[in-house]
C-alpha cells in the first residue's frame, strides 16, 4: 500500500470517527457527553490535517460518506461506551498501516494518533489489551498430544 492510500485509509477512518461521535455527541450526557465531546474535537483536526496533508502532496483526500453502518446505535451511556472503543479500535488499525509508510514525519504523524486513540478508548473502558489496533488471534485446537516428559513415556 502507497503512503497515499494509507493516508486516504487513515481519512476514512476519522470520517467515520466524527460521523460517530457526532451521532453519540447528541445521544450522551454528562461527564461522558463531555468525553465524547473531546474526541469528536480530536478527530475533526485530525482529519482536518490529514486533508490537508493529501492535498498539499497531490493527492485528492476521500470524502466522507452520507452515513455509515455502526456495530450499535447509541440509545444509552453503555451503548455509547461500546461504539466509543468499537471507533477508536477502528482509528487505531488505520494508523497502524500508515505507521509502515516511506516517510518519517508520516509515520511519527501515525505512531501520535494511536497514542491518542489507544488512550481515548482506555478512557472510555479502562481494559488494558495487547498490541491495540492488532487484528485478535486466534489459538488453534491442540491436535496431538503433547511430548511426554518421562523417559520411553
Amino acid at each position: 500500500m502507497s503512503d497515499v492510500e494509507a493516508l486516504g485509509k487513515a481519512l476514512a477512518a476519522e470520517h467515520a470517527a466524527v460521523y460517530a461521535y457526532g451521532l453519540m455527541g447528541a445521544r450522551t450526557r454528562g461527564s461522558l457527553r463531555s468525553k465524547v465531546a473531546a474526541a469528536f474535537d480530536a478527530h475533526r483536526a485530525r482529519r482536518d490535517q490529514l486533508r490537508a496533508l493529501i492535498s498539499s502532496g497531490g493527492g485528492r483526500p476521500v470524502e466522507p460518506e452520507a452515513a455509515y453502518a455502526l456495530p450499535v446505535v447509541p440509545g444509552n451511556a453503555r451503548e455509547a461506551v461500546r461504539l466509543a472503543v468499537h471507533v477508536e479500535e477502528g482509528v487505531t488499525a488505520a494508523y497502524l498501516e500508515l505507521s509502515a509508510a516511506q516517510g518519517a514525519a508520516t509515520r511519527k504523524l501515525a505512531a501520535l494518533a494511536m497514542q491518542e486513540s489507544v488512550i481515548r478508548s482506555y478512557g472510555f473502558r479502562p481494559s488494558v489489551t495487547a498490541f491495540p489496533g492488532m487484528p485478535a488471534k486466534t489459538v488453534p485446537a491442540k491436535t496431538t498430544a503433547p511430548p511426554s516428559a518421562t523417559p520411553g513415556g
